[in-house]
């Protein structure tokens, strides 16, 4: 008998088989920074401005408001290859006034932070031969350790056709990181790990090395630089 967990899980690993293939060939795209003023139609609409502060990401200012992601992203006309950046300017639509985001110690883990350093190469839904990214791809060197971008538990350490040696990890709140490509799994089944942990080694795919790294709300996929720093 499957329980509801186990069963979820097969539903998500299903979600990632859609991307199994298509990740060897990488096609280059500069990385995109929104800067752009306030316009004449956003002025005329209901919402504040709200200014970017060190650390702040779309995720966290969205959970602050209280408005969706996507509003924003297309209030704002925001490229999926796009950051935000300290000092802008971003629009949320739908709130009367402006709100202080508070990232104290405390809270620390709950942020998302880069599970490696290096040039994005690809990304979030970039078209590729036909396929269709899920995530982004990192060039980092091979054998570069990979962190846990936050804690959580893992519910997958193992390998898997198309995305090599894979760790998923369950945040507890509906959401879940992905980390594929990977040469070696250093973490294992249900255990519990804490964000920046080295949870794997970077493999080669061709003659790139990169990590493939998702972010999911529960099965669906999402972009990952709305949640990174």
């Amino acid at each position: 008998m499957i329980n509801s967990t186990e069963k979820y899980c097969l539903v998500f690993l299903s979600g990632l088989m859609m991307f199994a293939s298509g990740c060897v060939s990488m096609e280059t795209q500069e990385e995109i920074v929104v800067r752009q003023a306030p316009s004449p139609q956003r002025q005329a609409r209901k919402g504040v401005y709200h200014k970017v502060k060190p650390g702040e990401t779309l995720w966290r200012i969205a959970k602050t408001y209280n408005v969706p992601v996507k509003d924003i992203i297309r209030t704002n006309s925001i490229p999926k290859s796009a950051k935000i950046e300290r000092n802008q300017l971003v629009f949320i639509p739908g709130v009367d006034d402006v709100r202080e985001i508070f990232l104290d110690v405390d809270k620390a883990q709950n942020e998302f932070i880069w599970p490696v350093r290096g040039k994005v190469v690809r990304y979030f839904h970039q078209r590729n031969d036909g396929h269709v990214n899920k995530g982004i791809d990192i060039r980092v060197q091979e054998g570069d350790m990979v962190k846990a971008a936050r804690t959580g538990r893992v519910v997958f350490a193992d390998y898997l056709s198309g995305y090599g040696y894979t760790v998923i990890l369950d945040h507890l709140d509906g959401l879940y990181s992905v980390y594929a490509q990977n040469s070696k799994v250093l973490v294992k089944l249900g255990e519990l790990v804490l964000r920046s942990r080295d949870i794997a080694q970077v493999g080669r795919s061709g003659d790139l090395a990169y990590l493939h790294f998702q972010i999911r709300k529960k099965s669906i996929e999402d972009n990952p630089l709305n949640y990174l720093p």
